[in-house]
């Protein structure tokens, strides 16, 4: 199916301007970032339509019959490149993002913040749910918003995200509420957050296809962009006595680790990773084929985590086939 024009509704309450929102092909004018990263000159020449003018939509399933994608998956494959949507399996029903949800909280940070800005942890920076990843913040400790987005996209560390929200908004709610309104204005939607790490909660979800629009506008940052290819990062903050503490973080990326394999013929660039027991296990991906032209592969609420690579691999072979 073919991109079309969307119109994007808009709450009159809320003044948000989109306009320098990056499209399914169109170039950023807030970052260096842009699709054109990956195309060619002669296709760069071209006038590419903004983000809030050309969206890729998708209202039905598309793609292979004889794919063995689990059933129960909502799964969506996009071509930037060509505005096209490749497959779509479920994109459009609700489901529970886990840790994708950092890449909202990643873009309403980029928006809002300034990367040499220091976050100061707060009381509300703590996280108890059991199993829950963190770095283990506690109250007074401080570093920079470029620190904790690294660790955020990389680590996926839920104790970080709060120490982004309630920094960049002055409390974890009053981000949120940025948050859905960001999400509401680049056309996610179907999409509602409870918290900016994506750790459980019943009225906190979104759809594949929301997902796509929201890691398509993410991307139009230099710095969002080179985070998610970072297999590592190593850092030092803070603590609240003034002593200095080292953080040593690997990506939870299995493509990007190597630990994965990636079909013949496509490059995984980055993405970001996401597990609750009630999301089920989730992935979003930047990829690119042979000529360099880009795509967004998107699974959730897939089984466990050797189907869901299981699955992205057969997804991303559709780029090829």
């Amino acid at each position: 199916m073919k991109c079309t024009n969307k119109a994007i509704g808009v709450i009159a309450s809320l003044l948000i301007v989109i306009s320098n929102i990056t499209g399914c092909a169109g170039a950023s004018t807030a970052a260096g970032y842009s699709v054109n990263s990956f195309l060619s000159d002669e296709q760069i020449s071209l006038n590419y339509p903004t983000y809030a003018s050309d969206l890729c939509v998708v209202n039905s399933d598309i793609g292979n019959e004889n794919s063995s994608i689990t059933e129960s998956v909502s799964a969506g494959l996009f071509d930037l490149t060509n505005r096209e949507t490749l497959f779509a399996q479920n994109v459009n029903d609700r489901v529970m993002p886990a840790s994708l949800t950092k890449v909202m909280t990643a873009y309403v940070a980029l928006k809002y913040g300034s990367l040499e800005q220091v976050l100061v942890a707060g009381s509300d920076v703590y996280v108890n749910e059991s199993g829950a990843q963190k770095i283990g913040l506690k109250e007074g400790d401080r570093m920079t918003l470029d620190q904790a987005l690294h660790i955020l996209l990389i680590y996926s560390a839920n104790d970080v995200a709060n120490l982004i929200a309630s920094n960049i908004s002055g409390s974890i709610e009053e981000f949120v509420n940025t948050m859905n309104a960001e999400a509401y204005a680049i056309g996610a939607t179907k999409t509602h957050f409870e918290n900016p790490n994506g750790l459980t909660s019943d009225e906190h979800y979104v759809t594949a296809y929301d997902m796509y629009l929201i890691f398509n506008a993410a991307m139009q940052y230099d710095t969002f962009s080179e985070i998610i290819n970072m297999n590592s990062y190593t850092t030092s903050y803070i603590d609240a006595t003034g002593a200095s503490k080292d953080v040593d973080v690997s990506n939870t990326n299995g493509f990007l680790t190597g630990s994965k394999p990636v079909p013949s013929g496509v490059t995984v660039i980055g993405g970001k990773t996401g597990t609750t027991q009630a999301a089920g296990h989730c992935l979003i991906l930047l990829a690119r084929d042979t000529a360099g032209n880009p795509y967004i592969a998107v699974i959730m609420r897939d089984t466990d985590s050797g189907t869901l690579y299981n699955d992205m691999a057969e997804l991303l072979n559709e780029i090829v086939n």
